[in-house]
């Protein structure tokens, strides 16, 4: 059961944010078609973005889930998949405290990008707010499961 969970977890993290984040930008976006030439540098930036981000991402779940042996994620306050059971601040944790949300903000960033309209703006801003309140929840967590060892890494590496 435990291990259903956590592929359950991975998986909804998964179609949250790789397909239904873009999705609502898109239709947001009043569905342009996605196939118009969007100019070299536009398009370039865009698979930059994309790759850059999800490397990050794809980097971070690895590393998690050898290193740390779970997932930080709490969606506010409640287990998404097994919780980390060691502090991680090496790996893709030295760049900052939150690679994994980085990842996924870049990879949304190529939307914004790519769809070019305030429109998928505004949703990667609402996204960015909810997703800040969110680790400022999982910030409290983890000053209560690691306690001074957090706090000396909160020191000595930024949020984002």
């Amino acid at each position: 059961m435990k291990k259903l969970r956590e592929i359950a977890g991975y998986v909804l993290g998964g179609v949250m944010f790789v397909v239904l984040l873009p999705t609502i930008m898109w239709l947001a976006s009043g569905m342009p078609n996605m196939a118009v030439h969007i100019g070299v540098w536009r398009a370039i930036l865009t698979g930059l973005l994309m790759l850059g981000g999800l490397s990050l991402s794809i980097w971070t779940i690895v590393y998690m889930r050898h290193r740390g042996k779970g997932n930080p994620m709490d969606a506010f306050g409640h287990e998404v998949a097994p919780r980390t059971q060691h502090l991680m601040t090496d790996g893709p944790y030295r760049l900052n405290r939150n690679p994994m949300l980085t990842g996924t903000l870049c990879y949304l960033a190529a939307f914004v990008v790519w769809l070019w309209s305030w429109q998928a703006l505004l949703v990667w801003i609402i996204f960015f707010v909810i997703m800040f309140v969110q680790v400022l929840t999982e910030e409290k967590r983890l000053r209560k499961d690691f306690g001074e060892e957090y706090e000396q890494y909160c020191q000595r590496t930024r949020r984002f």
